[in-house]
């Protein structure tokens, strides 16, 4: 099992008072699968990927991956774990602007202190597939807002992650680039064996993954 989350809680304090987001998380993901997870606005869904992620701890429970236990990691630890292996894609793509398309895609890898002709190889491979071959050396405010999105999913990918994370990756872009971009992260599932988690309101989406999780309350369980 690639991942496994075990009882997880996750609260705040707001204003003196405790708002509880996460209560008892349960769940296991295996390698090369493809996950949604849906809820109404609220149930923690982003909140549960950030925590998957190592982008924030639990306030309690554990998150394994393989048999690595994420709050066993000190902070610069974690950080190179999750340069490492995982990589994340936002409903925006968060792209430097005055980089092109290819050294955005490359920045993980270089962050890791791989050649940089390695981090131009494979970055500039990963974005012939998605169909961006001939836009690498275009700036972001001179592609498409879904071109843009498919740089950012190419950069998740550049260091060939264990899983990649994405929050409401088609949110913020129109029908027809949203479902482009969907059977784009299918295909590369299919193709290449990467594992999604993949947090969305678009029931349509979700029923073409693996499986779907739930998240109501705090709670999560299977659709």
């Amino acid at each position: 099992m690639l991942i496994r989350v075990d009882d997880v809680y996750k609260h705040y304090m707001r204003q003196q008072a405790e708002i509880e987001v996460l209560r008892g998380i349960h769940m296991e993901i295996a390698a090369g699968e493809m996950v949604a997870i849906v809820g109404p606005s609220g149930a923690g869904k982003s909140t549960l990927l950030h925590l998957l992620g190592g982008l924030d701890r639990p306030s309690s429970g554990t998150i394994y991956y393989d048999n690595w236990a994420l709050h066993q990691f000190r902070d610069e630890e974690l950080a190179d774990f999750r340069n490492r292996h995982i990589g994340f894609v936002f409903q925006f793509h968060h792209l430097l602007p005055e980089f092109s398309a290819l050294e955005n895609a490359m920045m993980p890898a270089l962050i890791q202190q791989r050649a940089v002709h390695e981090a131009r190889r494979d970055a500039q491979q990963l974005l012939g597939e998605v169909g961006l071959g001939d836009r690498l050396h275009h700036r972001p405010g001179e592609l498409s807002g879904g071109e843009q999105q498919r740089v950012a999913v190419v950069r998740a990918l550049v260091n060939a992650p264990d899983v990649v994370l994405a929050d409401e990756p088609t949110g913020n872009l129109d029908q027809a680039m949203g479902q482009s971009l969907q059977q784009l992260l299918r295909r590369l599932n299919e193709e290449l064996g990467h594992t999604f988690i993949i947090v969305t309101h678009d029931r349509e989406f979700a029923a073409q993954m693996d499986r779907a999780i739930s998240l109501v309350d705090g709670k999560a369980s299977a659709v």
